[in-house]
């Protein structure tokens, strides 16, 4: 994501676009690798652009999330972790997306998958499956699964999406991906993951996440460390939304640290 064409001024080098990238903000996600695992070297480039307290969520493998679904995958995942070391600290955590045909029943799988990570790995689970949601002791049973391996269920709140029917045709392609799930707000660890989906219309993105403010600034003054992801439905004004995201916070919290300035990308000239 941090080579988006809408977030750059012209067309950066593989080498510098995370570097720019990093000089606004202090996470991404780490979509890319769900497709296919970079090789070392790209990883090390990633590091080389990036200081050591910078926060990647790092999406783990199509084939150990949605083709074995978590069995059987003990090779892939040390290939996958082997490739991804040299983020060393940078890995906030291990972002476990799970497919919508995940659900209660498949719940020994994941309490078996999270014992098998090296204990120096931090989880964050994101499940798609309607019971979570809508079955409050299929609830608990997740949020008991996922508090013995200490992990994280992510939210992905996409109610700003689905309120109202879509007004363009990226809108309608996020309709036809995005999970429609209630929003929800509790955190299990110091570390919660926030992914929140607006609308082409960034007036309607701000005043949708209004109830993240709280829930955030909450978060912050009980010593937690959340990290929010602001999405809109072509992702083009999802950076300086983030930012925005980040000051209306350190509005109610004066004391949070600010984002980084960003890096110029044009050189500089005389004239």
């Amino acid at each position: 994501m941090w080579r988006h064409a809408a977030w750059q001024e012209g067309q950066l080098p593989a080498a510098e676009a995370l570097r720019v990238y990093a000089g606004s903000c202090n996470a991404v996600e780490g979509n890319t690798t769900f497709y296919a695992t970079p090789s070392r070297r790209t990883v090390e480039s990633w590091a080389a652009q990036t200081d050591p307290d910078f926060r990647f969520v790092v999406k783990l493998p199509k084939p150990i999330t949605h083709e074995r679904r978590l069995v059987e995958i003990d090779a892939e995942l040390r290939a996958f972790l082997d490739a991804m070391a040299p983020l060393g600290p940078r890995v906030h955590a291990w972002w476990v997306q799970l497919p919508g045909s995940f659900g209660p029943n498949d719940l020994g799988a994941l309490a078996g998958f999270l014992r098998r990570l090296p204990s120096s790995c931090r989880t964050a689970v994101e499940v798609r499956h309607p019971a979570f949601f809508e079955d409050r002791r299929v609830a608990e049973q997740l949020e008991r699964v996922l508090g013995r391996g200490d992990a994280e269920w992510v939210t992905f709140d996409t109610t700003v999406l689905f309120d109202g029917l879509p007004g363009s045709a990226a809108e309608q392609e996020a309709w036809s991906k995005k999970p429609r799930v209630p929003r929800r707000t509790r955190a299990l660890t110091e570390f919660p993951i926030v992914r929140y989906h607006g609308r082409d219309d960034p007036d309607r993105t701000v005043a949708g996440w209004e109830p993240w403010l709280d829930v955030v600034t909450t978060w912050l003054r009980e010593g937690r460390s959340p990290t929010v992801f602001v999405h809109t439905p072509d992702n083009a004004s999802s950076l300086p939304l983030a930012r925005r995201f980040h000051d209306a916070v350190r509005e109610r919290l004066p004391e949070l640290e600010p984002l980084p300035e960003p890096i110029p990308t044009e050189p500089m000239t005389l004239f």
